[in-house]
């Protein structure tokens, strides 16, 4: 085209012109086409957007669910999460946005389980009786019941104590009168939850306070009666409860003689710990009589009161047990007899491999009846009789009844007052015994 063709005035523009004359005008100025997003991305962020309202995550391709995964906000409510996202990278951001620390070994390697166990721990850990809702921890139920298996329970509140009005002493009577109700619970009520969560295994409980600071008071760290019967009768009702594990609350004989009460018979109970309590002879005769009416398989009792008529009492009943693997009652104030029922038991028991008789203040004549189990027994794997006064007479039992065992492959007789010959003459056999297993665990796992 000449440019004869053109109306007067006007010319071709040249191409450098005709490219100024075009403009593209956009909302966002940081636009520009080299970043205009796929469909899909588009219609994934619309998903996302409203997943409350249109939860089709289980219509998507593995592909585009762990987009989503990547992509959600952690903070969606639980009801719209819970059981429309599996296990994966959403609950480990879920996780890690929450807690700073998250060792997921400790979970089955599930993020998912790890957030429902912790989240719960911490409602129920920040719980105030007559003040939270137990709606706050009922509300979850349904969506954590799968997947909590263990509850680790590091603190319990108390009710919050209402200031009482200085009153002058003739209004002293009406002020009493007047006092309000006694709360309904002294702690978090157990009972209203064990029972729905319909896989939980473990449950560890310390009755305290952190950081109360200075409003410190005793009954911080304790539980009272009407908290134990709370608690026995929830724990009656979990029939999944494989570990229970109540320390460092000051339990005592009435509470232990409770607890036991609800777990005799119990269809999956293997593990009790009931260490740094206030237990005596009384509950102990109450666990004696658990031993005969359960499957429990390790037993701790550690840093009790228990003395030789507890001792006698868990004797009588490991003499007739075949489930109990491991016992422990060290830090209590068994003495010679108790010690020596405990040999006698042993006898007759083809079943229990650890025994932890250590810090207790049984002498050489407990050693001697020990002695006699390790000459005949060759369940036993472990022993330990450690910060007992053992003496000379005590350690050579043992020196000679070791020379004839070939099952025991720990031996701790620290602080014992035994000689320090005979103690290295003890762990040659120990040794030996040692490399004869590994041998054996070897040539086990060549044949499987």
């Amino acid at each position: 085209m000449s440019k004869d063709t053109y109306p007067s005035g006007l010319q071709e523009a040249p191409p450098k012109d005709r490219r100024k004359m075009r403009r593209i005008i956009a909302e966002d100025p940081d636009w520009f086409l080299n970043i205009v997003p796929n469909l899909s991305d588009l219609c994934l962020e619309s998903i996302m957007k409203n997943l409350e309202e249109k939860p089709i995550f289980e219509e998507l391709t593995p592909i585009q669910k762990d987009l989503i995964h990547k992509r959600l906000s952690p903070s969606l409510p639980l009801h719209v999460t819970a059981n429309l996202i599996s296990d994966g990278v959403y609950w480990k951001r879920s996780c890690k946005q929450r807690w700073d620390l998250c060792d997921v070994s400790h979970y089955g390697h599930s993020w998912k389980r790890m957030f429902f166990e912790r989240h719960m721990e911490n409602i129920i850990e920040l719980f105030i009786p007559n003040v939270t809702e137990p709606k706050t921890v009922l509300e979850m139920v349904p969506y954590c019941k799968d997947y909590v298996k263990r509850l680790d329970i590091s603190q319990l509140l108390l009710p919050i104590k209402e200031p009482q009005k200085v009153e002058e002493d003739n209004d002293s009577e009406s002020a009493s009168d007047n006092e309000p109700d006694t709360p309904s619970m002294d702690h978090f009520d157990f009972g209203i939850l064990l029972d729905k969560l319909t896989s939980l295994e473990e449950l560890h409980l310390v009755y305290r306070v952190k950081q109360c600071g200075m409003n410190f008071e005793w009954k911080m760290f304790e539980m009272t009666d009407r908290d134990c019967e709370a608690l026995a009768n929830a724990l009656k009702s979990c029939k999944t409860l494989k570990l229970f594990r109540l320390h460092q609350s000051h339990i005592e004989d009435k509470k232990c003689r409770l607890l036991v009460k609800y777990l005799l018979d119990h269809p999956s109970l293997r593990e009790l710990d009931f260490s740094y309590n206030l237990i005596g002879d009384s509950g102990a005769r109450a666990i004696g009589k658990l031993l005969t009416r359960s499957k429990l398989q390790i037993l701790n009792m550690c840093d009790n009161d228990i003395r030789d008529t507890g001792a006698k009492a868990i004797a009588h009943a490991l003499s007739k047990n075949v489930t109990l693997l491991s016992l422990n009652l060290c830090r209590n104030r068994v003495r010679d007899e108790g010690g020596q029922a405990i040999g006698k038991a042993l006898l007759n028991n083809n079943t229990l491999r650890h025994l932890h008789l250590g810090s207790n203040v049984v002498t050489g004549l407990t050693a001697i009846a020990l002695s006699e189990v390790l000459a005949r027994n060759d369940t036993l794997k472990s022993i330990n009789l450690s910060c007992n006064n053992l003496g000379e007479m005590g350690g050579k039992a043992l020196e000679e009844a070791m020379c004839h065992n070939t099952s025991i492959t720990a031996c701790d007789i620290r602080l014992t007052e035994v000689d320090d010959q005979i103690v290295s003459s003890i762990n040659q056999v120990i040794w030996t015994n040692k490399s004869l297993e590994e041998e054996k665990q070897s040539k086990e796992k060549k044949t499987n």
